[in-house]
């Protein structure tokens, strides 16, 4: 069971960010995306400043994100590594059976990873992690190196929206 303030926070910068070029995607009528918040259930209350002292999530969450983009149906979540590679650890079954579920119903899924390290975050199609995830339980390599990542599609800070992943779901829809 996680706690808040646990390593089940990571990526909170990247996920303020996302958040932060949202609001500019709906000022902007370019997308409606929603970060969707983790249930939590407090055990610890600062009775004095009527805090939060200490909690755990009470459920599993799906993604990090969930929403439309110029009509189209979009789910994804944020992660990030400080390393040359992803480990794929990192990506929970219930998130690809929601993203196997939600690609079934015509959405599209997709990975925002941010490498801190290279100061870089790609815009990684589900089924690429999915194949991976598929060959690591066959005992296959339990990450990605970096330079896998760089066939993808780089998400740049552009126009004042910070992390811009709409140009890079635009290419991929493009491509496919």
């Amino acid at each position: 069971m996680a706690y808040y303030r646990s390593r089940g926070l990571r990526g909170s910068a990247l996920e303020e960010y996302i958040n932060l070029t949202n609001v500019k995607y709906r000022e902007h009528q370019l997308g409606l995306i929603q970060k969707i918040p983790t249930p939590i259930k407090p055990v610890e209350l600062d009775s004095v400043n009527g805090n939060i002292k200490k909690a755990f999530f009470e459920e599993r969450s799906t993604v990090d994100y969930i929403g439309l983009v110029q009509g189209y149906p979009i789910c994804f979540d944020a992660k990030e590594t400080k390393l040359k590679r992803f480990p794929l650890k990192n990506i929970h079954h219930h998130q690809i059976e929601f993203m196997k579920d939600f690609e079934k119903q015509e959405g599209i899924a997709f990975f925002l990873i941010h490498f801190s390290s290279e100061d870089t975050i790609f815009f990684v199609p589900f089924t690429f992690i999915e194949k991976k995830i598929a060959l690591s339980n066959e005992g296959g390599p339990k990450s990605i190196p970096y330079e896998e990542f760089k066939d993808f599609y780089q998400v740049h800070n552009k126009e004042g929206y910070i992390v811009h992943y709409i140009d890079a779901l635009d290419r991929f829809l493009q491509e496919t």
